[in-house]
């Protein structure tokens, strides 16, 4: 696809839109406005809105182009491009008053991701990249960290809603991680904590169980910014996957190790 470039920027503008959005509503927002769609994954009439307004003005970029959308409020009938729409990832954290959380979409081919945006508005910032550009925050070239000793890594250790199937591989992480790395966080943001990785703010990530919806967008970021992407077996085809690790790609070896001893139930 052409002019890839002037596009991303357009989508920045509809992320900025969205976020802004949200952080108006966090202002009036109240917990009876949320549904529990399964235990502990939860959503509210703000998740809803801001898909609807990404998705109109989406189909006007792209009039041709399907969608992948976490609350439902479009569809993929098999089109050469699509949007893959996550209009507020973070929602426990939203819910709660507390961040991160952001707006995630990216646009792919069938096989390829070729435009990733993630806005921040509570930091105003905004994550972007298409595919050979590079990635930027706000307008300034961003890479990932130089870090090649998992005792100064600064990592990510997420533990999804699936507690059973994965509580085993979370408790393995933790175990064989803390007291190696420099430090371990739970950011409640997937798009967010990747991004962290292309920026070199984190140096590893990992999590299973979650949408395309949730790390589409920012796994072009961690490429584009010299950082490696795989499913949690080290294959490169993840797009149409579940589980995922990002890092600075010096440490990928490492994440693929502790992973390897102890996979989650059902993968």
């Amino acid at each position: 696809m052409e002019n890839l470039e002037i596009l991303v920027r357009e989508v920045c503008e509809v992320a900025r839109e969205a976020g802004h959005f949200l952080k108006e509503e966090r202002k009036r927002f109240k917990l009876d406005a949320v549904k529990e769609k399964r235990v502990h994954d939860y959503v509210s009439y703000v998740d809803k809105e801001s898909e609807r307004r990404i998705v109109s003005a989406l189909r006007t970029l792209l009039p041709e182009a399907g969608f992948i959308v976490e609350e439902g409020s479009a569809d993929y009938r098999d089109e050469a491009y699509c949007w893959v729409v996550d209009p507020l990832d973070g929602t426990t954290n939203y819910i709660h008053d507390v961040t991160p959380y952001c707006v995630s979409i990216a646009l792919r081919g069938r096989d390829e991701l070729l435009l990733g945006v993630v806005y921040d508005p509570s930091l105003d910032e905004c994550f972007y990249a298409w595919q050979g550009g590079g990635a930027y925050l706000n307008g300034m070239p961003m890479h990932v960290s130089e870090v090649d000793r998992m005792e100064r890594a600064f990592s990510v250790v997420e533990l999804p809603y699936e507690a059973e199937r994965y509580a085993h591989t979370g408790f393995h992480l933790i175990d064989r991680m803390y007291g190696l790395v420099a430090g371990i966080r739970m950011n409640g943001s997937a798009a967010l904590a990747m991004c962290y990785v292309a920026a070199g703010r984190y140096d590893t990530w990992q999590e299973a169980f979650i949408g395309k919806w949730d790390f589409s967008a920012a796994a072009l970021l961690v490429m584009e910014a010299g950082g490696q992407v795989t499913d949690f077996y080290g294959k490169e085809d993840f797009l149409d996957g579940h589980h995922i690790v990002a890092t600075n790609g010096r440490l990928h070896p490492f994440v693929l190790d502790l992973l390897k001893a102890s996979l989650p139930e059902g993968m």
